[in-house]
């Protein structure tokens, strides 16, 4: 006879930004916590994502300022790139973050950390599949997922026969790659193969879509592009992989139809797959808890986080929607106070900013003009170059734009963009004025520092 499930008043299973603190707080509250982690503690964020890519942004960005070190009047010598020493920096500050983690949730009463790979058996009953071997059933009314995603892997003939880097082994690199090939032209991609390209790497791009940062507006993406080529990346857009090999010599080889209906070969030491992220639901086996999920294995939950299963919550990149670490740290925040406190918190209408570290770094935060558009709502657009913005021109720092979109009855803000220096900085102010709710002729008017980066949004709105 199988022992009988271990009980508990919630189980969370994983531990990224959304599913740490929630056990945290539950723990806190009295309630007796399980926390299921098949992996690192801190999910994608601390371990694959935000800390360590923007760790290697920051070397890179180094590389490329001691290049132009001339233009600042800087004499310096050759500049080289020691990719172990990156690396190892950036597993060094990995682990500091996921060690100080895992501390936080050991002094915790009430929490028990499993190590294993949660499955679901039942509506609120689940099977753990312990690391160290064997396995444990646990059972709680309470359950929350945020199990995350992982990189995709596109249906790309030959893709199974030729070595592949994705946005977490291409981290792991002791050597600079003599030519990046990247399929993906979105905010990984674009993040990647900028910062390889300043390591020195030889970089192509190829985006299905039309432009870059499909999602913005086509200026903004016609900028984005503009920049990555200046930098001396080869970008194809509209273009479409048809076939990937390997060569006799060992060079890739990646067969693509361009935006222009011709074929090419591009050839590279190195491959780069960022086409996109997938759910890591399908380990999870909702459908024996009946929960429902897309055809994309995203868990469907409504604007409170619950999925269609009485106690059975969502948060994080498996629902689906923004994956971005601020949106997971949110969801906790929304669960917590509905769950812990009878509160009524709720995804909607809340903001989503967005950066891309790329630099200048791309941010928004509302609505794009095509989309303000689309509301059928009149609307004022103000743009600006960052050859405008006084402190841009005096950091030799003035690529970019920036844009705002404008409700002309209400005078409030509905969207911001800056391709700029300093850009998420920027955007978190003109944030913080939408959640304010006010109006565009408050920045305009507004006493703001000379000659900080956000002093041009006195400009901006001055048109």
């Amino acid at each position: 006879m199988a022992p009988a499930a271990a009980r508990y008043d919630a189980i969370v299973i994983g531990s990224g930004q959304g599913g740490t603190p929630l056990a945290s707080a539950l723990a806190e509250a009295g309630r007796r916590t399980a926390l299921v982690e098949r992996e690192h503690v801190g999910g994608t964020c601390v371990n694959e994502g935000c800390t360590p890519t923007k760790t290697m942004v920051a070397s890179a960005r180094v590389a490329y300022l001691a290049r132009r070190a001339a233009d600042y009047g800087v004499r310096t010598g050759a500049i080289s790139v020691d990719m172990t020493k990156v690396r190892d920096r950036k597993r060094a500050i990995v682990n500091k973050f996921r060690g100080g983690n895992e501390r936080g949730l050991m002094k915790l009463e009430h929490l028990e950390l499993i190590r294993g790979e949660a499955r679901f058996t039942g509506a609120h009953a689940l099977d753990v599949t312990l690391t160290d071997g064997g396995t444990r059933a646990i059972s709680a009314d309470l359950i929350f997922i945020d199990v995350g995603a992982r990189p995709s892997r596109p249906d790309l003939p030959g893709l199974d026969g030729v070595p592949t880097l994705d946005s977490t082994s291409i981290m792991e690199l002791d050597t600079v790659p003599d030519h990046l090939l990247v399929l993906g032209g979105g905010y990984v991609g674009i993040e990647f193969g900028q910062m390889f390209r300043r390591f020195g790497s030889r970089v192509s791009m190829v985006q299905r879509a039309r432009q870059l940062c499909a999602r913005e507006d086509p200026e903004v993406g016609a900028a984005v592009e503009g920049i990555l080529r200046d930098d001396g990346i080869e970008v194809l857009l509209g273009a479409e992989a048809r076939l990937v090999e390997r060569g006799a010599d060992g060079a890739i080889r990646l067969k693509v139809r361009d935006g222009g209906g011709a074929d090419r070969t591009l050839t590279g030491s190195h491959l780069l797959v960022a086409v996109g992220r997938t759910p890591n639901t399908d380990r999870l086996n909702p459908a024996a808890a009946g929960i429902e999920v897309d055809a994309g294995g995203f868990v469907r939950v409504n604007d409170r986080l619950e999925t269609n299963v009485k106690g059975v919550y969502c948060l994080g990149d498996a629902k689906g929607g923004p994956a971005f670490t601020h949106i997971s740290y949110d969801d906790f925040r929304i669960v917590q106070e509905n769950v812990l406190h009878g509160g009524r918190a709720s995804t909607a209408n809340r903001f989503v900013p967005v950066c891309v570290f790329m630099d200048p770094e791309l941010a928004r935060v509302g609505l794009t003009e095509r989309e303000a558009r689309a509301t059928g709502r009149p609307v004022q657009v103000f743009t600006m170059p960052m050859t405008s913005v006084a402190r841009a021109l005096e950091m030799d720092e003035t690529r970019g734009l920036m844009k705002a979109v404008v409700d002309t009855e209400s005078q409030r803000i509905l969207g911001y963009t800056i391709l700029g220096v300093m850009g998420g900085e920027v955007m978190t102010a003109v944030e913080i004025a939408m959640m304010g709710r006010l109006s565009y002729t408050a920045l305009r008017d507004a006493t703001i520092a000379h000659p900080v980066v956000a002093e041009s949004l006195n400009n901006l709105f001055d048109q």
